[in-house]
Formats: structure tokens, sequence, C-alpha cells
């Protein structure tokens, strides 16, 4: 049988996008959280920080608009906001280990009950194993959001109970933006906030390994057309 449609990697990104608040500085990880910044709600001015050092990125640079010179953390050129700032590599990193950021949003491979993040090396795998500066980033936010797939490709949960894959950060994760769900970590344990449209609070549950937290109705999450 057929399983239900999950959201697409750019539906989590729009998702994740309606999480950020007007004025905050951002820093977008690798991988799903790259996307947001073509999603982020009209009535908000956000300004996005890269480690390469710039406060203040806006969209991807469409064909034609490139300047190599303005690239994400992706190394994909971008635009600029009015009013962004740049400065040296150096800097950036010091903005992000000095607690500046009120944002981060990175990938994950797995989060724990606790808010463990583990995120930059999957055992025994080829494609990942780069740290780059996601240990800083996840310690020096204020908040931290983790975008990613509520499960393998094998269909192995992700959020799990232990982590059992290299460590990024530990009880650092605040939310989870899957493509199943919108997960809250608190001091109780995971809450289940919001189901994608579809599923059921029990369906996301038989899908994780850590247990659900569910008070009350469970609201679908809201894919706002009204993006950038």
């Amino acid at each position: 049988m057929t399983e239900k449609p999950r959201l697409t990697r750019e539906q989590i990104a729009q998702r994740a996008a309606q999480e950020l608040h007007d004025g905050a500085y951002v820093n977008l990880g690798w991988g799903i959280p790259n996307l947001i910044a073509d999603y982020l709600p009209k009535a908000l001015t956000v300004y996005f920080h890269s480690e390469n050092g710039i406060l203040g990125m806006g969209r991807r640079a469409k064909p034609g608009e490139e300047d190599f010179d303005l690239v994400d953390a992706m190394k994909v050129p971008v635009t600029l906001i009015p009013g962004a700032s740049i400065f040296h590599q150096a800097d950036a990193h010091l903005m992000t280990r000095g607690g500046h950021l009120d944002i981060a949003v990175l990938g994950g491979f797995q989060v724990s009950e606790k808010g463990d993040l583990a995120n930059w090396k999957i055992p025994g795998s080829k494609g990942s194993g780069g740290i780059g500066g996601a240990m800083d980033i996840a310690s020096g936010s204020k908040k931290l959001i983790v975008c990613m797939e509520h499960n393998t490709k094998e269909g192995a949960p992700k959020i799990v109970k232990a982590c059992n894959y290299p460590l990024t950060g530990l009880e650092c994760v605040d939310t989870i933006v899957t493509d199943l769900a919108v997960i809250d970590v608190t001091p109780e344990g995971l809450v289940l906030r919001e189901t994608a449209p579809g599923w059921s609070p029990d369906e996301v549950q038989a899908r994780s390994e850590a247990k659900l937290i569910v008070r009350n109705h469970v609201p679908e999450m809201k894919l706002a057309p009204n993006s950038h």
C-alpha cells in the first residue's frame, strides 16, 4: 500500500519560515534550512546571517543576477536586502559564538527526546562528516529549530529516545519541523504541536521512536501562500 503524501522539502522550509519573527538575526544551515529565505512571509523583515560574512541575506539569486562574491553557506549565490552588511568571516563566527543570533535553523539526522542533536555524521556513510560551524551555531543561538524528514529513506525514525550518531549538541533543540509534524522540545518531553495535512497524531507517533506528548486537539499545519 502506498503511504500518504508527506510534505516536500520546500514545504518543510515554508512551514519553518513561519517560526521566524520580525527583526530576528537568523542563521540558516545546509539542506532544507537553506531554502527558507525564499519562503519568508511578506510581512516579516528577517536579517539572515551567513558564516561567510553577511548579515541581511535575501532570497537566492535568479539566473542572470548572480554575484559569486555573495554566497550562502552552501556557496549558492544570494541577494541582499536593504541595509545588509558585509564583514570578515571571523566576525561572522564571533556573532555565532557570542550569542548574537536570535534563531538558527539546522538540518538533522537525529533529534533525541531531550533535544540532543546529531547532524554532521552518519556512521559508515561516505556522504557526511563535515562538522563545519554546526556545534558553534547549535550552542550559540538563542533558539534552535531543526528541519528534517521524519524518517530515513529506509523508514527508520529520526526522532529517537537517544541519539546513536555522533552528537552536534546536547539539549540544544527547541523546535523540530519535519515532513509529518511540528514538535516542541519541552522540559516534560516532546510535544506534538501540529501534524502534516492528512496525518493523525497516532500516525506520527507510529513513525517516531521517542514518545510524543499530545495535548488536546492537534491542528494540521497551514502552509501560507503569501511568501516572497
